[in-house]
């Protein structure tokens, strides 16, 4: 097919989840369930609407058209190191302990080989949108020193520009943040190569100052943020609190997430309330990371029998932009996964008792996952074909359960939309 024809075009029997269209009202077609079904028309390479009847130039027989699937949270510097750690689980904090003994392993190949498996499962999957968090070396005597592994990705980044958009969070403690001089420096080195200024808060003493430090070199070099906040079920912890209330104090108005957020779910009602509602009114995202908090979180009990999950019911009913991640896999904080944000989300059915239809929920992994990473992915119904993607399935049950990984390249159909 000619590449001029592919611009102007009309495809067949396809399925678009209603969640995916920026107005389903008028994108035309006809209701089937939760998706719109017709024949989809394409002009200029972009999307024009639909129509329920008339000649089609492709029949795509029923397949399911999305946007791509977009990782909000993952750990490319750590994947697959949990054999070598002989398997080695726990609580959280052993679980830091044992992957920081693993770091006398790390050399520039032993890293390539561990993400690109990585950033392959991801390609795979669907997923064009990934942000990885990258432990930052810490050295108060030189603040701008990159560690090993922000450098490795940051040559893979480059290597994979054409198939995924690989951001990078670097991830300190946040109590080192607290010294303004080094915060700003930090920052500073981040914004020159492009990425993310994100820390782990949980119970330190220090951790509004480092807070109020990051908001602040955020607004000045523009750094989007991102936290590891409140990964416990201690009611004492706060931290989304204290950076809700710091975001909301500063007016600060760039992109600023949140994951694991994990004891939202175990505070009491009240509590709960009014920390989403301060999130909600500083338009921070929630990140629901079900496979490692199921592990890590309620150990110690013969009988655990408090999830871990963040709120999620509760963050949406509040207004909240709540997405889904992969986070750890194949390391200390999770022995087993794959990468790949259906994957997360088909945990979070389970484990969250998501409500039904599925395809409800895909933008959690889609539109409002790219939404938190400070990423606009256009709707399905205004969005570019080249930039969608054809899936072997015909329901979001499917595509989450893993039937998509039958794939194969669209050459003959659609170039360069792939079918996967």
């Amino acid at each position: 097919m000619p590449a001029s024809a592919r611009m102007n075009m009309v495809l067949g029997n396809v399925r678009i989840p209603r969640s995916l269209l920026g107005n389903a009202a008028t994108f035309g077609g006809r209701l089937d369930r939760d998706c719109v079904t017709g024949n989809l028309i394409v002009r200029d390479g972009r999307v024009a609407g639909m129509t329920a009847e008339g000649p089609v130039d492709v029949d795509l027989e029923g397949r399911m058209i999305t946007q791509s699937f977009v990782e909000p949270h993952c750990h490319l510097d750590k994947c697959f190191t949990a054999a070598r750690m002989d398997y080695t689980g726990g609580t959280l904090q052993q679980a830091i302990a044992a992957q920081a003994s693993d770091k006398s392993r790390w050399n520039h190949d032993d890293i390539v080989r561990r993400a690109t498996r990585g950033l392959e499962e991801f390609y795979k999957s669907g997923t064009r949108f990934v942000r990885t968090h990258v432990d930052w070396d810490v050295d108060p005597r030189d603040p701008e020193r990159l560690s090993l592994a922000w450098t490795v990705l940051s040559e893979l980044a480059d290597n994979w520009r054409d198939r995924i958009v690989l951001q990078r969070s670097a991830l300190l403690p946040i109590d080192v943040l607290a010294d303004e001089h080094y915060a700003d420096r930090v920052a500073q080195v981040i914004a020159r190569s492009n990425g993310t200024l994100g820390a782990f808060v949980f119970n330190q003493p220090l951790r509004r100052a480092g807070i109020r430090n990051m908001i602040r070199a955020s607004n000045k070099y523009g750094l989007a943020l991102d936290f590891h906040v409140d990964e416990g079920l201690d009611a004492a912890l706060d931290g989304v609190e204290i950076i809700a209330s710091e975001v909301i104090a500063a007016r600060h108005e760039g992109p600023v997430l949140c994951g694991h957020a994990c004891n939202l779910a175990t505070i009491d009602a009240g509590t709960r309330a009014h920390r989403i509602d301060l999130a909600a009114r500083a338009n921070l995202s929630i990140a629901c990371l079900p496979t490692s908090n199921l592990y890590l979180q309620d150990r110690g009990q013969d009988v655990p029998s408090r999830r871990g999950l963040t709120a999620v019911h509760a963050l949406i009913a509040g207004g909240v932009n709540t997405v889904f991640g992969t986070d750890n896999v194949q390391d200390a904080f999770c022995p087993i996964g794959v990468h790949s944000p259906a994957s997360a989300l088909h945990t979070a059915v389970l484990a969250a008792q998501l409500t039904l239809p599925i395809s409800d929920w895909l933008p959690g992994v889609m539109g409002n996952a790219a939404l938190a990473l400070g990423v606009a992915m256009p709707k399905v119904d205004s969005a570019n074909i080249a930039d969608l993607l054809f899936w072997d399935a015909n329901d979001a049950g499917d595509l989450v359960s893993g039937a998509h990984e039958r794939w194969q390249e669209a050459s003959t159909l659609l170039p360069p939309v792939q079918i996967v």
